[in-house]
């Protein structure tokens, strides 16, 4: 695909012109080109092409899966997932068993086993290829398969997990079961939560009471509603984006918005990344701009404007659930937003354990392929909050992993918590790229959790 660009060249202030060829529609492709159009106009040069820095955080990481052990495993190990298995249900001892991400690939879902966490084995699929549910799509660079998290019932297993619907491409939460945590699995007929929502998760608690948690997707949302506002009113660029480079941005993102609505969601976001950035760099100076606008604004004008800022807001919500008749009970309610300068325009991936009579909520926040997505840590006192955010992230990118984020907790080799998380090799991060398996130890106190670095890291 080749684009024409025409623009004034910051050196010169020139008009000026440039062919581009995109070679094809897959992230980095997308880096490529906007990184060249920066270097020729003077637009934001995409995060993942600035000169890496070496973060000087570190972790007692422990490496559990860095490779892909079976040729039908795509992308590796994102939004993991780890279950200890007792062995009065295998029926051939305790084993620990990983579900994970798949995107688009053909077999959805790998679920891999180990005795030990030391080695790994696959021992299938949730939905091998040509088993998809009914109600969701399927595809290369339509589907987008993502997050799932497998519970044990006296009688069952249940598997809960992202796709988007055949209908409209929106994302939805679906249910599948089966007697072995091998499967085979079968799916419900319809989704279980729909309407833009992502990341499931169940907790039992000490009462018997289930909860499901998700997080309402909106990191697609205010982009398109951001990027259709400038192209209706392109005069409006220059209150909201503060330096010049960011108003070329959000230039050149209204310029190609009538091409990129037409686009598939997945697609579509990977092409408003640079804009994404623009926001996020200056977010908290974006929402205030975005707020003043509001605040001056009527009509059609002001309800856009006030649709950006509340899509903005990343609310996780919980709902009390009946895993018998697979029904949701009650309301919902917002129990965790993004409201942290480290989490910018986004959390997500939560996990929630309970332990020693308090609830802590695993979460990630900010851009999942750069170097400031993390892990933070909340508490609370019951499963609906409210829960109290511990002030900075429990897990941030270091030198040897870029991204630890997207956790869950099982019992490790030491019958104490583990946290288990995915994390991208350094230069290596990005939509469809391999995502490798950590855990690390925790440790808890008065003031909250914390990594242990002791016996057993």
């Amino acid at each position: 695909m080749a684009f024409a660009i025409a623009g004034p060249d910051p050196a010169t202030a020139a008009l000026t012109a440039r062919d581009y060829e995109l070679s094809g529609r897959e992230q980095n492709d997308y880096l490529a080109l906007f990184e060249a159009i920066a270097r020729d106009f003077g637009t934001r040069l995409p995060r993942n092409r600035h000169e890496a820095e070496t973060p000087s955080f570190t972790a007692p990481y422990r490496v559990l899966l860095d490779r892909n052990v079976a040729p039908e495993i795509w992308y590796g190990y994102g939004d993991p997932a780890v279950t200890l298995v007792p062995g009065e249900r295998t029926g051939h001892g305790d084993w620990y068993y990983l579900f994970a991400t798949s995107n688009d690939a053909p077999n959805s879902f790998p679920i891999l086993k180990s005795r030990t966490l030391d080695s790994w084995e696959l021992a299938g699929f949730v939905f091998p290829e040509g088993s998809k549910p009914s109600w969701a799509a399927d595809g290369l660079n339509v589907s987008d398969y993502w997050a799932p998290e497998m519970h044990m019932t006296p009688e069952e297993f249940l598997v809960y997990f992202t796709a988007r619907e055949k209908k409209d491409g929106s994302l939805a939460i679906g249910l599948a079961r089966s007697r072995s945590p091998e499967g085979p699995f079968e799916s419900d007929d319809t989704p279980l939560v729909r309407g833009g929502v992502i990341d499931p998760h169940l907790l039992v608690d000490r009462n018997g009471r289930t909860f499901l948690f998700w997080k309402e997707d909106s990191n697609d949302v205010w982009p398109a509603l951001l990027s259709a506002f400038l192209y209706a009113r392109p005069d409006r660029v220059d209150a909201l984006f503060a330096s010049p480079e960011d108003r070329r941005t959000a230039s050149l993102a209204l310029t190609l918005w009538p091409w990129v609505m037409t686009l598939e969601p997945m697609e579509r976001f990977l092409v408003q990344q640079v804009l994404i950035e623009a926001v996020v760099a200056d977010f908290a100076g974006f929402r205030q701009r975005l707020q003043a606008l509001l605040d001056g604004s009527s009509g059609e004008d002001g309800q856009t404007v006030r649709h950006i800022l509340s899509a903005l807001r990343t609310p996780v919500y919980a709902q009390e659930f009946d895993p018998r008749t697979r029904r949701l009970l009650g309301e919902r309610r917002i129990v965790l937003e993004n409201d942290q300068a480290w989490e910018a325009h986004l959390i997500e991936g939560i996990w929630v354990l309970e332990h020693a009579g308090r609830f802590y909520m695993f979460y990630s926040g900010n851009d999942f392929s750069t170097p400031e997505y993390g892990t933070g840590a909340a508490v609370a006192d019951s499963p609906l909050g409210p829960y109290r955010k511990m002030r900075q992230p429990l897990l941030r990118s270091s030198a040897e992993w870029l991204g630890p984020g997207h956790p869950s907790v099982a019992p490790g080799p030491d019958g104490e918590p583990w946290l288990f998380l995915h994390a991208f090799f350094p230069g290596e991060a990005g939509y469809k790229k391999f995502r490798a398996l950590l855990a690390v130890p925790l440790a808890f106190g008065t003031q909250g959790v914390s990594v242990r670095t002791g016996p057993g890291g």
